[in-house]
């Protein structure tokens, strides 16, 4: 999603089109107030000076009761209002929705008397929809309501345009386009809102901070400055009344997904709207960009080739954030198409690395990543040259397991075992009601063992084959998690850039020549004996209770073996056998997952000895 910092930003927003019969409002309903307009005065909401302050005693004030202003009703008056402008703009996409699709219809639908049900439902319902909607294919349809509505949609709708698996392709596609902007918010209100958060004067702050701002986004606005200390950052600053609209309306979103995910289940609107909130929420908290950043730095302190903005943490809040401003060009300009062979070479080979690092070793990823969110810092010689990452609010996460799965597909992937491949990528998926998992593991083998035919020509985009796999799980009721389809976004950012410098690149050399470090350091020794000892606690319990489990099988054994007797029953010892066989497949599975030892081990030596022994 665009950030204040690495996009600059039109402070001025077309007004949108006027309403119709249908009663539907067009104004800029998802904005605060403090947005629409600038407020009177210095921006900190102080009276005029212009006031006769003598009207108005400084005792009276003193006495004056701190619930004087408080009113309970508030939040509720503003959620209600709103949900009736979701509420009306939900309705008035599903009529458009219907309008689109009988106009859709085969002409030979709409002679005479043919589909007379739903011509003549359009035809009540034309009037209620908005005018210049309701004439518009339905993702348009799509686009212009969330944008409309406000930030918080718009950010859903970035949500739903990345989720190619989920979604057909012409609503990802326009919603591609959302305008994620809103106008910049006068620079008094910037410096009220640094002031109130840091307690602290702007000018004792900063040495010199632009007015200007840099970029302004949907929730943030960016402004240049240097600090007491000389050094020149980004000054982030979150919009006043964006936090209270994106709670109010994601409480609002989580009703309606309730609703939605009751028409529509194929496409697990509650899914989408749970993942979207998750980040949202995240993204209007700076401390957590803070983190992240402080985390990306430490996972690649052994890569001076890899940068991540410094935070200043004593001039970062909740709603402001301080950070190093990286110089640099970015990638497709100029100035980057400029570089010497060596230098776009140095390029692609730290991105490539850096990436794949990021997705398949650390687990730990930039989730929002594309070209305006790097920077190209080129040094006097051409090794000199560095990578820097910005906009760091929205990170993907791999916990263990997902991650080592992801790393044996990419694997199998860049050396072209589609069998393999299809494998790794099913176990990670969840299976939904009426799911086809065989089905849908030999359409992804076909779809994959296609593109690498093509691999040898150039071709091949291993982003296109993950997402074109990832799509085809909505046909066999196959689902993964959103960070799957953020490790797509990160992986067409890398071919992008990587093509622009280099038309003839080889994507599946690069992949494969730094999965294969990955891969070799995950196996080397010395990362299996740290495994190892982070496993030690459930290792040292095992041994621990190894001896009492020792006796007491061997006194059962010498027990049974004893008491052993003879019988004509075909079902004796079935239990016993399918307790037996049920542990050494076990172990087998445990094995082939790369479960633990101290599980596989253990497993194969109860099954076998049920299976001697047991009756």
């Amino acid at each position: 999603m665009a950030d204040a910092h690495s996009t600059s930003r039109s402070t001025s927003q077309a007004s949108p089109p006027n309403g119709d019969a249908s009663g539907e409002s067009t104004s800029e309903e998802g904005i605060p107030p403090a947005l629409r307009e600038p407020i009177s005065g210095d921006g900190v909401g102080e009276t005029s000076d212009t006031l006769p302050v003598e009207h108005e005693p400084r005792s009276s004030s003193k006495k004056k009761s701190p619930l004087a202003d408080f009113d309970p009703l508030a939040p509720y008056r503003g959620a209600i209002r709103r949900f009736f402008t979701v509420y009306r703009h939900v309705a008035g996409l599903l009529m458009g929705g219907h309008l689109a699709y009988v106009r859709s219809l085969p002409d030979r639908q709409k002679k005479r008397l043919r589909s007379p049900g739903r011509r003549l439902l359009a035809f009540l319902l034309r009037p209620l929809v908005k005018r210049d909607l309701r004439d518009k294919p339905f993702p348009v349809q799509l686009r212009r309501r969330l944008e409309i509505l406000g930030p918080t949609f718009t950010k859903l709708g970035q949500i739903m345009a990345i989720r190619e698996d989920l979604l057909p392709d012409a609503i990802t596609r326009e919603l591609e386009s959302l305008m994620d902007h809103l106008p910049a918010i006068p620079f008094e209100q910037v410096q009220a809102i640094i002031e109130r958060d840091l307690e602290t004067p702007v000018d004792l702050l900063f040495e010199s901070i632009d007015p200007e701002p840099i970029g302004s986004a949907s929730i943030a606005q960016a402004h240049r400055a240097v600090t007491r200390g000389g050094d020149e950052v980004v000054v982030k600053v979150i919009k006043p009344g964006i936090r209270d609209v994106i709670t109010s309306d994601l409480k609002l979103l989580e009703f309606f997904g309730v609703f939605l995910q009751w028409i529509l289940p194929r496409y697990q609107p509650s899914q989408i709207i749970e993942e979207f909130s998750s980040y949202t929420r995240r993204e209007v908290d700076y401390t957590y960009e803070a983190d992240n950043a402080e985390v990306f730095a430490a996972n690649f302190q052994d890569m001076p080739g890899i940068v991540f903005p410094d935070i200043y943490r004593s001039l970062s809040s909740d709603d402001v954030l301080t950070m190093e401003f990286l110089e640099g060009i970015r990638p497709g300009s100029a100035a980057s198409l400029a570089l010497s062979e060596e230098e776009r070479q140095r390029v692609i080979d730290l991105g490539a690395a850096s990436i794949i690092r990021m997705l398949y070793d650390d687990g730990f990823f930039h989730a929002d990543l594309h070209a305006g969110n790097l920077m190209i810092m080129p040094g006097e010689r051409p090794k000199d040259l560095k990578i820097g990452f910005i906009d760091l609010g929205m990170v993907g996460r791999f916990n263990s397991k997902l991650k080592r799965r992801m790393l044996y597909y990419y694997y199998a992937l860049v050396r072209g075992d589609v069998e393999n491949a299809s494998r790794h990528l099913l176990s990670m998926a969840r299976i939904g009601e009426g799911g086809d998992p065989q089905g849908f593991q030999r359409a992804v083998a076909d779809m994959a063992r296609h593109f690498l035919m093509r691999s040898k020509q150039g071709e091949i985009s291993f982003a296109q084959v993950i997402l074109q796999s990832l799509s085809l799980g909505g046909r066999y009721h196959v689902f993964f998690p959103v960070e799957m389809t953020l490790m797509v976004k990160a992986l067409v950012t890398f071919e992008g850039v990587g093509r622009t410098l280099d038309p003839d690149l080889d994507v599946v050399a690069v992949s494969r020549r730094h999965v294969q470090d990955i891969f070799r350091d995950r196996f080397d020794p010395r990362a299996l004996g740290r495994e190892l000892v982070s496993n030690a606690p459930e290792f040292v319990d095992a041994v621990m209770q190894l001896p009492q489990l020792m006796s007491q099988g061997v006194s059962f054994a010498e027990e049974r073996m004893s008491t052993r007797l003879s019988t004509d029953d075909p079902i004796a010892g079935l239990r016993s056998g399918i307790i037996a066989g049920s542990c050494i497949v076990g172990g087998v599975v445990a094995v082939v997952q790369g479960g633990p030892l101290w599980l596989s081990i253990p497993l194969f030596i109860i099954g076998g000895l049920l299976a001697l022994f047991a009756r």
